[in-house]
């Protein structure tokens, strides 16, 4: 089937946009950094617009036998450290504006991680729920059609995201091979081992979180064995992190997902909470919990808040009432920016998400070496080398700062990591 493309351009200041816009919270960050750090005009004019942003509309038979016609996006943010990287997601609520945001976060997080990549991040407006299998996979062959010319190995690698998993990676997989004329499982990463997929890529985001939040209690001379937590979210990363973080000893005394809450003083039991939610499709109503909202998970009494849910859920109106000591970012921009100066106003440490949660994209980079070299490392070996990534991460965010303002110094780094790769490319002065 035929579709339709067109690239955009963008040019707003943060006043411009609404006031809950993803991208106005991003552009008002790298303000804020712009600011601290004195950074070149010619440099902030570069970063803070997307190096392309095209948009596609595409028809997809239904299984009734009528056509709908989808809209997809694809944000490439920089690329000069590398080709594109980032998730695609498949939501209602995707918009051009949030996909910006996400994909200059991807640029940072990758930079801070120092991985040869770029930021990217892609999706459709569609509610994945309420489309059968077929419906599903017929969506995903027509993006990727659509989108081909702008993806690739080289170019940009797409990866699983909200609403999508390996299988969604495999099927666009196929249809970009199919496009192009020659295998090209390359293209994209998050696919299923039996197609080169990367073993631990699935927990690798968790996996991640778990090995920052245990180096930055070390640095901050506190046992994880016994130390409370809340997570709220229990979606891929959510589900992974609370066994994680049971295994190292720490209390989950609070989760929340899409439906509601629930809380144990004593901790909840993670193996009896996974059960549960695969047989319920919830946290909620867990045996042995107490129910409450999920926005009483964010307020829970307790050492840690891991927000791993989606953006903006701590805010102007509830960051006077989170009663953790340290937040640790699992999810895309779940603070606003207000929301960090209030609780930086209360001594609340944060991590940031850019360094935090950059355990899916160093994995996903190992999954796109073992294609390119055609070969596969253990999940043994994916691990350490996911663990050293992330460890070297922190040392060098942690370094140039007093360990509470992270996410200054992580966007500083980053931004003049994409500098210097501008400068070699003679791209800037």
């Amino acid at each position: 089937m035929a579709s339709t493309s067109r690239t955009l351009a963008s040019d707003e200041s943060p006043s411009d946009l609404p006031p809950r816009s993803l991208w106005r919270q991003s552009l008002a960050q790298l303000d804020a950094v712009a600011e601290a750090t004195q950074i070149d005009p010619a440099l902030y004019e570069i970063v803070r617009r997307p190096h392309r942003v095209v948009e596609v509309s595409f028809p997809v038979r239904m299984d009734g036998g009528n056509i709908e016609v989808f809209t997809g996006y694809r944000v490439q943010h920089n690329v000069a450290r590398g080709p594109g990287k980032g998730g695609l997601r498949y939501h209602p609520d995707v918009t051009v504006d949030d996909l910006r945001a996400l994909a200059m976060e991807m640029t940072w997080k990758c930079a801070v991680v120092d991985l040869p990549f770029g930021g990217a991040k892609g999706g459709v407006v569609c509610n994945p729920e309420g489309l059968s299998l077929r419906e599903l996979e017929r969506v995903t062959r027509e993006f990727a059609f659509a989108i081909a010319d702008v993806i690739g190995p080289d170019l940009d690698i797409p990866a699983p995201d909200v609403g999508t998993d390996d299988r969604v990676m495999a099927w666009f997989a196929d249809a970009y091979s199919v496009r192009i004329g020659h295998s090209g499982l390359g293209a994209v990463t998050g696919k299923p081992t039996v197609l080169g997929g990367s073993q631990g890529r699935a927990t690798a985001t968790s996996a991640g979180i778990t090995i920052v939040l245990e180096e930055v209690l070390r640095r901050l001379e506190r046992d994880p064995r016994g130390l409370t937590v809340a997570v709220h979210g229990h979606g891929n990363v959510g589900s992974n992190l609370v066994p994680m973080l049971t295994k190292i000893g720490m209390r989950v005394v609070a989760v929340a997902d899409a439906r509601g809450g629930v809380y144990r003083k004593k901790g909840i039991d993670a193996d009896e909470l996974s059960s549960h939610a695969g047989q319920t499709g919830s946290v909620c109503d867990c045996p042995g919990t107490e129910q409450i909202s999920a926005a009483d998970v964010l307020e829970a009494e307790c050492d840690v808040l891991i927000p791993a849910s989606v953006e903006r859920v701590v805010n102007e109106t509830n960051a006077d009432r989170v009663r953790a000591w340290l937040v640790v970012e699992a999810a895309n921009g779940p603070l606003t920016p207000r929301a960090d100066a209030m609780l930086a106003e209360r001594k609340i440490r944060v991590v940031p998400d850019i360094l935090a949660n950059a355990g899916g994209v160093v994995v996903s980079h190992l999954e796109w070496v073992q294609h390119r070299e055609g070969y596969s490392w253990t999940i043994e070996e994916v691990e350490e080398r996911l663990k050293r990534t992330m460890l070297h991460a922190v040392d060098e965010v942690w370094a140039s700062s007093d360990g509470w303002n992270l996410r200054l110094e992580a966007l500083s780094l980053a931004i003049e990591r994409v500098a210097k790769a501008l400068r070699a490319r003679g791209r800037y002065p």
